[in-house]
């Protein structure tokens, strides 16, 4: 990191989604961190409905919050799910030409979509599970996997509206739970194995810089739900408990998806550690980002504070694309 005069950062939370509660604590975290070093931290909000607020809270035109951006240094979007991590922000920000911390518009539209993620996963040779693609209550096609399975909204996150099925009756019904809080739903192959967990950053100097892996600890048949992520009770183990061979083919298998994918600032990457093999969960472009949250332990478990990591992103978005760029290993 570079020494710099003390920056102004919008940094914007919220969103109209079911993510909006998880976004307003990473931005109150990035928010904390920022004026720790020194920096004009300017909270941007965009309420439940779409509204934009000024850092008072006041709801504003979106002309009014655009003459806020762009009289910002550069943004910090922590917008998790539809809305916002789907590319949305991203493209704002581009066309208003300011420079922001996070993935682009394609990035974030194609890992935001967990069908299309498995179609760029596999043709790269990264391995996910078996799966059907479900638009709509009628599609019968899922009748063709058996049993356990998993059924997930292709958009979101938070494990919103996701459900294991261990008989063929319930599957309906966990369709329909999937289909109200997404577009379509995938139906998958329930994966066993364990959940481990990588980041990844590209930081100023083009160097893409890995987190050390993190291994959440999940009842055998159960799934990371949203009661577990957010109220302190999920068991991370840092580093993740794997052998070398295993942490190279994750590692492999990341760093591919993120130049693939065409990432920036921070990425994370799940996957599951089979008896058979690593298996891709999914990429989240725009991951949880309190203090406590999986990708800021995983920097601090190799020397990289919360702050420090802040800095590295704002940093690397204040930086051009270098055009030749050094893998660290």
């Amino acid at each position: 990191m570079r020494e710099r005069e003390a920056l102004r950062v919008a940094v914007i939370g919220g969103g109209a989604n079911d993510e909006h509660d998880v976004s307003l604590a990473s931005a109150a975290a990035v928010t904390r961190a920022l004026r720790a070093l020194g920096h004009d931290a300017v909270p941007v909000t965009i309420d439940r409905f779409g509204a934009w607020l000024d850092p008072d809270g006041v709801t504003t035109s979106a002309v009014e919050a655009i003459a806020l951006l762009t009289a910002c240094d550069v943004a910090f979007p922590v917008l998790h799910g539809e809305n916002g991590e789907d590319g949305s922000i991203a493209g704002l920000l581009s066309m208003t030409g300011v420079p922001f911390a996070g993935s682009p518009v394609g990035a974030g539209a194609v890992a935001m979509d967990k069908w299309v993620t498995k179609l760029v996963a596999e043709a790269i040779g990264v391995r996910t599970a078996p799966a059907v693609l479900v638009r709509g209550s009628g599609d019968t096609a899922p009748l063709t996997l058996d049993p356990p399975l998993v059924v997930k909204p292709t958009t979101g996150g938070s494990s919103n509206g996701v459900a294991v099925v261990r008989e063929a009756a319930d599957l309906g019904a966990a369709v329909g739970l999937a289909l109200a809080a997404g577009r379509a739903a995938l139906v998958e192959t329930f994966v066993v194995g364990r959940e481990i967990d990588i980041a990844l950053f590209r930081d100023a100097g083009g160097i893409l810089r890995a987190g050390a892996t993190l291994e959440i600890g999940v009842a055998d048949g159960a799934v990371f739900d949203r009661e577990q992520k957010y109220d302190g009770t999920a068991s991370f183990t840092l580093p993740a408990r794997i052998t070398a061979d295993e942490h190279a083919e994750i590692e492999r298998a990341a760093r591919a998806l993120y130049d693939t994918l065409g990432c920036a600032g921070v990425a994370r990457f799940d996957f599951f550690v089979t008896a058979t093999g690593v298996v891709l969960n999914e990429v989240n472009t725009t991951p949880g980002f309190t203090e406590a949250s999986q990708v800021p332990r995983m920097y601090a478990a190799l020397g990289l504070g919360y702050e420090q990591l802040v800095e590295a992103l704002l940093d690397a978005a204040l930086t051009e694309s270098p055009t030749s760029v050094e893998i660290a290993r």
